[in-house]
């Protein structure tokens, strides 16, 4: 929830400074909030394939590339935690089916068989992207972002909710409107960037394990599961699916059989994951902030300029 204050904050800030330029520098001026990149994981992806190949930090959306490893390094230690513990559009969605349950007295699950095909979509979304961003070498990558387009991405993504067309209006109605009857429709079938982090958590060496011994199978781990994993017939939960969001753990009414491990002895506590996710987070933010990569150049003249027209710059591959 914090976290999706801060975001909300960061949106509204961001709002205001693009408000300042469209008006020819009327009104106050408030400076252009760096964690506004963490919406563009695209943009992140792009330039994290520059950084590795060039060994030097991008010029445009520095903040985005820190995000976006920062992110991805949540997930190697902790899972799919940054899905779970802070995602503000994963923090909406939870609120969406909950919602939903309150209304409709309970939410739907799909059948196993229509289920699982669908969580493919998310893959398939991702695929497409790491694709497409394959296919760019490292001066293509920094020639887009500092093409007219490239400069304004962050713009166009506020133009986006700011100026909604009918489309779009649908698709996101529906989307909610899923949301409320199916739990966690967006993340569990639609989103790429979930899909990644999924990926990158087969990595992690943590797992949820089961003790055969203590368990009195239950089955209480596995209807808390948001991902409608099946807790209680696995040792070990390596999943993609798995958010590391502990409902089974707290749901589990035996001591000690289940527990987020690394390796197979060493449990690891709730507590010591929210603090490994924050100290994550807050470390390499904060190490951007003081060495200086976290704020991108913002030359005046080309916001009074480009950030009137930003509807008008076409995709420069386009």
């Amino acid at each position: 929830m914090a976290f999706l204050v801060l975001n909300v904050a960061i949106g509204l800030q961001f709002w205001a400074f693009v408000r300042f330029f469209e008006a020819g520098g009327g009104g106050v001026y408030l400076p252009r909030p760096g964690g506004i990149e963490g919406w563009l994981p695209i943009a992140g992806l792009m330039n994290l394939k520059a950084a590795l190949i060039t060994g030097e930090m991008p010029r445009r959306y520095p903040a985005g590339l820190v995000l976006f490893v920062a992110f991805l390094a949540i997930t190697f230690f902790f899972r799919k935690a940054f899905c779970s513990w802070l995602c503000p559009v994963g923090t909406i969605s939870e609120g969406l089916w909950k919602l939903g349950r309150r209304l409709f007295g309970r939410v739907a699950a799909l059948p196993r068989l229509v289920d699982w095909p669908l969580r493919f979509l998310k893959y398939i979304l991702l695929a497409f992207f790491l694709w497409a961003v394959a296919q760019m070498s490292a001066q293509a990558i920094e020639m887009f972002f500092e093409s007219p387009y490239g400069i304004v991405i962050d713009v166009r993504m506020l133009d986006f909710f700011r100026h909604m067309g009918t489309a779009t209006g649908i698709v996101l109605g529906f989307l909610v409107a899923a949301s409320m009857v199916v739990q966690n429709f967006w993340c569990r079938y639609l989103c790429p960037y979930g899909a990644l982090h999924g990926l990158v958590s087969w990595l992690s060496p943590l797992r949820i394990r089961r003790d055969p011994g203590a368990c009195i199978d239950c089955a209480k781990c596995s209807r808390a599961c948001p991902a409608r994993l099946e807790v209680d017939a696995k040792l070990s939960i390596a999943s993609p699916e798995c958010t590391g969001c502990l409902e089974c753990i707290a749901a589990c009414p035996v001591k000690d059989a289940l527990a987020m491990t690394v390796g197979r002895r060493r449990r690891i506590p709730a507590w010591a994951v929210a603090a490994g996710v924050a100290a994550i987070f807050l470390g390499l933010t904060g190490l951007a902030h003081l060495t200086g990569h976290w704020r991108a150049p913002v030359e005046t003249q080309l916001y009074y300029e480009f950030i009137p027209r930003a509807a008008e710059f076409g995709h420069p591959h386009s």
